[in-house]
């Protein structure tokens, strides 16, 4: 045998039945493949990979990777949308605390203007009234409390407001104008008032002027404190005079209420309420005046010194007893009755009193006190040429149940 004879021997296959010959196991395989070129069901594709192979797994690899990074943005997006909507929140509460904050220090800041606007307006109305009762009427001048008193209106004119305190502000201006004009109208007359021809037009005017202080004191009261008070309140502000808390001025600039009656005012400040032309004999020698005798309230007599007990219902009629203790006849005689610290008076006249002679003087009262006990003041006031007032004036303690 030859060396070529050797090389084209066939070599067994594996898989081969042992002893078969290749070209039967060809032949076999080729009667199993069906025709055709599709490709045969669960079979390899002609040039193909195997299903599941390798270029599959890479599709799907491709494919998660890709939603994977769609994850991750929308995750991005939805924390970068929670980042903004935070700090808008946490601006929007910053923004509001320092609105919060400096409504409070607005409302504080106006308060304490107000409270030394009122300390340095009562200061100025306490000078009228210490003027008033300390000097000679004619040579009064009370021209510089009228311009510390416009200067006054102007200072509240020019605060700043916060707009919680609109209603306090608003009344402010109002208690400053009747100060002014109460003011102006106490200085306009005063000098008026020393003169027996024009004391009695004088003391009206006077008054006048101070009904219009004690009004702005009413509506300071009533209006502006009570508007501070609220809005301060509703800002969560403590109103009161503790530490931490907000203090109201309660300030007044009348100091009595006997300041509003004409008789009490020429008592008070020496003037003559009788005109020249009614007492034809003021100038004449000799003694001129009146007494105070008693009062007696709805038929029972006061006493002096001691603690009278009078029914609040029946305390409207007081009846002032009065003897003209002088020479001459005196006219238009004038009597008051103050409630001390009730905030109650009263006035009226008497159109001659005789020398030697009594006389009743009646005096009705616009309101009855509260129960309690008070000091009444009853008073007759100085005529023309009277030297001594010691008699014209009687206080009584007064409990009314």
């Amino acid at each position: 045998m030859s060396f070529f004879d050797e090389a084209d021997e066939p070599q067994p296959v594996a898989g081969d039945a042992p002893g078969r010959p290749r070209g039967a196991a060809r032949a076999s395989a080729a009667r199993r493949r069906p025709r055709g070129g599709g490709r045969p069901p669960g079979g390899r594709p002609p040039g193909g990979r195997p299903p599941g192979g390798p270029g599959r797994r890479g599709t799907g690899r491709r494919s998660t990777a890709a939603s994977h990074h769609h994850r991750e943005i929308q995750t991005r997006r939805l924390v970068a949308s929670v980042v903004v909507v935070v700090v808008v929140l946490a601006m929007a509460l910053l923004i509001h605390s320092c609105d919060s904050s400096q409504t409070t220090s607005a409302l504080k800041n106006y308060n304490a203007s107000v409270y030394n606007l009122i300390n340095q307006s009562d200061a100025t109305g306490s000078r009228v009234f210490q003027t008033l009762t300390g000097g000679n009427l004619a040579t009064l001048n009370l021209a510089p409390e009228v311009t510390q008193a416009r200067a006054q209106l102007r200072q509240a004119q020019r605060l700043s407001v916060p707009s919680g305190m609109a209603d306090a502000q608003g009344s402010l201006v109002q208690v400053m104008q009747l100060r002014v004009a109460g003011i102006h109208m106490i200085a306009a007359h005063v000098q008026q008032a020393a003169s027996v021809s024009t004391s009695q037009d004088a003391v009206y005017d006077i008054s006048v002027g101070t009904s219009e202080l004690y009004s702005s004191d009413v509506i300071y009261k009533e209006f502006v404190t009570t508007a501070i008070a609220s809005a301060l309140h509703a800002d969560g502000i403590a109103v009161g005079s503790g530490s931490g808390q907000q203090p109201i001025n309660p300030g007044q600039v009348v100091p009595d209420l006997g300041w509003l009656e004409s008789t009490w005012i020429a008592t008070k400040i020496g003037a003559d309420l009788s005109t020249q032309a009614a007492n034809a004999n003021n100038n004449q020698p000799g003694l001129h005046g009146d007494a105070l005798n008693y009062v007696t309230v709805d038929g029972t007599q006061l006493v002096a010194g001691v603690s009278n007990t009078i029914p609040a219902r029946r305390a409207r009629r007081w009846v002032l007893n009065v003897t003209n203790t002088g020479n001459y006849d005196e006219l238009d005689v004038g009597c008051s009755v103050h409630i001390v610290g009730a905030g109650i008076a009263g006035s009226a006249r008497i159109p001659v009193t005789i020398p030697s002679r009594a006389t009743n003087c009646t005096v009705l009262l616009a309101s009855l006190p509260k129960p309690g006990t008070y000091t009444v003041t009853a008073r007759i006031s100085r005529v023309p040429r009277q030297t001594s007032t010691t008699s014209d004036v009687i206080s009584y303690s007064v409990t009314f149940n």
